[in-house]
C-alpha cells in the first residue's frame, strides 16, 4: 500500500525526517554500505526505545495513535525543532473532520486604507502567498507584489524575482516550508491542491523541498534584496495578521543607506521614473550619461 495513496501523512514525515539525520549526528558510527541516506528505521526505533516493528507500523500508517511520550522520544532522535515538534504532534493528533466551507479571502477597507497612508512597502497576502492587496510602495519595490501575484510561484518560477533575492536558495527553503506550516491538516483546501500541483509540476527546485516536510513558521525577518534601479537593499520585514489575512511591511533601519535608496525609490516611482530606470536595457545610456 503507498503511502501516498493511503494518506500516510504522519508515515511521510518521520520517513521524511530520519532520512535527514546523519548518524553522526545521532552519535552512530556511520557504517558501511548505507543504503538509505540517513538512519535507518531500526536505529530511530533503537534510540528512541521503542521496538523497530512498532517504528515500521508508525511510518507504514498502521498504527496511527502513538502515545505523546512516543512522538517525543521520535522528535529528539530526529532532531526536531519546536515548530517541528510541534507539527509532528499535531499530524498524530489529526482526525477527520467534516469539510469546512471555504470563504474567499477578503482584505478589509480599512486594511486598504492603512495601505494607502504607508510610505513604506506594505502588502497583504493570504494563506497561500497571494498578494490580495498592495500599495504603490510595494509594487515599486518588487512588481511581483502587484495584486494577482502568487509570492512562491514567483519565487520559484520568475528569473527577475530570483535575482531579486539575495540568498534565494534559503528564501524558497523557507517559504516552502512555510506553506507545509500553513496547509497543515486542510490538505483539502482546493487552492493549496492547486498552488502544490502547479509547482510539483513546473518546479524540480519545489519538488526536491516539498520531499523533505521542511516546516517553518515565516514571520519577522531581516532580508537583502536587490533592485534593479537603487541597488542592494537590507530590510526588515513584519507580519501582521488582521483578521484572515496577513499585512506585510518592509523597512530599513532608520538613516541607513537602505533607508536613504528606499527614500529615492519613493520619489522616482512617484514620478515614474523608476518603471522607466527597470524597462530600460543595461546597455543604453541613462540620460545623463547620452
Amino acid at each position: 500500500m503507498k503511502d501516498e495513496e493511503s494518506g500516510n501523512r504522519l508515515g511521510r514525515y518521520l520517513r521524511a525526517r530520519r532520512e535527514l539525520v546523519s548518524p553522526a549526528q545521532a552519535g552512530l558510527p556511520p557504517g558501511g554500505n548505507r543504503r538509505v541516506p540517513g538512519l535507518r528505521r531500526e536505529e530511530v526505533a533503537l534510540l528512541a526505545g521503542i521496538s523497530p516493528d512498532y517504528y515500521l507500523r508508525l511510518e507504514r500508517g498502521r498504527d496511527k495513535n502513538p502515545s505523546p511520550q512516543v512522538l517525543e522520544s521520535l522528535a529528539r532522535v530526529l532532531r526536531l525543532d519546536d515548530t517541528e515538534r510541534t507539527y509532528l504532534l499535531g499530524l498524530a493528533a489529526a482526525r477527520p473532520r467534516k469539510p469546512r466551507r471555504k470563504h474567499p479571502e477578503q482584505v478589509p477597507a480599512r486594511v486598504h486604507e492603512l495601505l494607502a497612508h504607508l510610505e513604506i512597502p506594505a502588502f497583504v497576502e493570504g494563506r497561500a502567498f497571494d498578494v490580495l492587496a498592495s500599495n504603490p510602495m510595494a509594487v515599486a519595490l518588487s512588481p511581483r507584489l502587484r495584486p494577482g501575484e502568487n509570492r512562491l510561484r514567483s519565487l520559484l518560477l520568475d528569473p527577475e524575482e530570483q535575482a531579486f533575492h539575495q540568498d534565494w536558495t534559503k528564501a524558497t527553503a523557507d517559504f516552502v516550508a512555510a506553506l507545509r506550516t500553513t496547509i497543515g491538516d486542510d490538505t483539502d483546501d482546493p487552492r493549496f491542491v492547486e498552488l502544490v500541483g502547479e509547482l510539483a509540476l513546473s518546479s524540480q527546485r519545489f519538488r526536491t523541498l516539498w520531499a523533505r516536510h521542511d516546516v517553518r513558521a515565516l514571520d519577522g525577518g531581516t532580508t537583502t534584496v536587490h533592485h534593479p534601479v537603487v541597488g542592494e537593499l537590507r530590510l526588515h520585514r513584519d507580519k501582521l495578521p488582521i483578521d484572515d489575512v496577513i499585512l506585510v511591511v518592509y523597512y530599513p533601519d532608520k538613516d541607513s543607506d537602505s533607508d536613504e535608496k528606499l527614500r529615492l525609490l519613493a520619489a522616482l516611482s512617484a514620478t515614474g521614473s523608476a518603471d522607466a530606470a527597470r524597462e530600460r536595457p543595461a546597455d543604453t545610456p541613462r540620460p545623463e550619461e547620452a
